[in-house]
């Protein structure tokens, strides 16, 4: 075959540059039929995750140590209402179902981000107070019953022919723990709100918590019961030999107003319960602790161990032991270390929800912001805390 043969041959198999050019239209055109399915196809799929990521945030609030997210809209609600007091948005946002009969109302209170009251909280758990040890507990009302059976039932041995006799019944107590107020009421200056630089949540948290952790601790130790939790301090002491329900008992030093070597000690830890002791913390302020660590037994060795790993507390006889400032210092009669199973012993009752209330009229330039906390709480078992008494008897 000759060369213009084959030329020719190729020629004809070759399609024209018409034919090429529908072809490549029609490949064009399905394409981007293609393309479009698979974006639509995408577009679905991520508005699934979308979704399904939105119902996981609701149900898990933003956790300890986040940077909040700017761009949520509580988030930004909350915060244009603490700087200028617009509530427009606050208004519109649908509060989540469990705070909605209590958290807004008429009075212009509004609940405070999920960022925030979890920082709070926070702060109150870390504190020096019994909060750490006790029983806390969450409610919707205006207080919490707690029911005790600190009685036994009777019983007794019976033989295959004699009739059983009545045996005695169990009493149940009922204990009524109401819930008190707690507000404090930090201000800042209107000019200091308007920097957008400013951390306006940290700091009201910070505030709000550092307040609201002093006057829970002190009230947890010897609130008087009006309008403030009851202290387990204010309930009558008796000597532990004549202990009764009602009291806490006490077991004396032998000395006025000071220790008489480590002997009472060993006598408070023994005077508890078996039951008890298992989960038995010593309460006592910086400077009774100060004072234990000196003490020593009879073969010289001391009394107090400090923890063996970064942030386990110190321990007296094997327990450990709870910092808590409010706790009174060694003096006559004082009862100035508590032992028990504070867990069974005390209970804190709170609601969950925390109002801000923001005034900017009343310390102008300053604008005023009022936060309120409902707390409660009071002794739950009486034979659960024994007490140390620095007296003779």
């Amino acid at each position: 075959m000759s060369e213009t043969q084959a030329k020719s041959g190729a020629g004809e198999a070759m399609p024209s540059a018409p034919q090429t050019k529908s072809a490549m239209n029609e490949f064009a055109s399905e394409f981007k039929g293609f393309q479009d399915d698979i974006s639509n196809r995408l577009k679905q799929q991520e508005e699934r995750l979308i979704m399904l990521d939105r119902k996981t945030n609701t149900r898990a609030r933003t956790p300890l140590g986040r940077s909040a997210d700017l761009e949520a809209p509580h988030q930004k609600a909350f915060n244009a209402y603490l700087r200028s007091g617009d509530d427009d948005a606050l208004r519109g946002l649908e509060i989540e179902g469990k705070a909605m009969s209590s958290a807004v109302a008429a009075d212009g209170g509004y609940l405070v981000d999920p960022q925030t009251a979890q920082s709070i909280i926070s702060v109150l758990e870390s504190t020096a107070s019994i909060r750490a040890i006790a029983n806390v507990v969450q409610v919707e009302a205006t207080s919490f019953d707690v029911l005790v059976d600190h009685s036994d039932v009777g019983a007794g041995w019976a033989t295959e022919t004699d009739p059983s006799s009545e045996t005695g019944t169990p009493l149940i107590d009922r204990i009524t723990i109401p819930l008190h107020e707690l507000s404090a009421l930090p201000k800042a200056s209107q000019r200091l709100l308007d920097d957008s630089a400013f951390d306006i949540e940290g700091w009201l948290a910070g505030r709000i918590a550092n307040k609201f952790a002093r006057s829970e601790a002190a009230a947890f130790i010897s609130g008087n019961g009006v309008d403030k939790p009851t202290g387990m301090l204010t309930h009558p002491t008796v000597d532990n030999d004549v202990w009764a329900w009602g009291n806490l008992g006490y077991v004396p030093t032998g000395v006025d107003g000071d220790f008489n070597g480590g002997d009472a000690v060993i006598d408070l830890v023994y005077a508890l319960g078996a039951q008890y002791r298992a989960n038995a913390s010593f309460v006592m302020n910086s400077k009774t602790a100060g004072a234990v660590r000196k003490l020593k037994d009879a073969d010289g060795r001391f009394l107090w161990s400090d923890g063996l790993a970064a942030g386990e507390p110190a321990r007296l006889l094997g327990y450990p032991v709870l910092i808590a400032e409010d706790m009174p210092d060694v003096a006559t009669d004082a009862t100035a270390i508590a032992f028990g199973d504070f867990n069974a012993g005390y209970t804190v009752a709170e609601r969950p929800d925390l109002r801000v209330l923001r005034d900017p009229f009343s310390a102008k330039p300053h604008v005023l912001f009022y936060a309120t906390k409902r707390v409660g709480g009071d002794v739950s078992d009486f034979a659960a805390i024994k007490l140390l008494k620095f007296a003779i008897s």
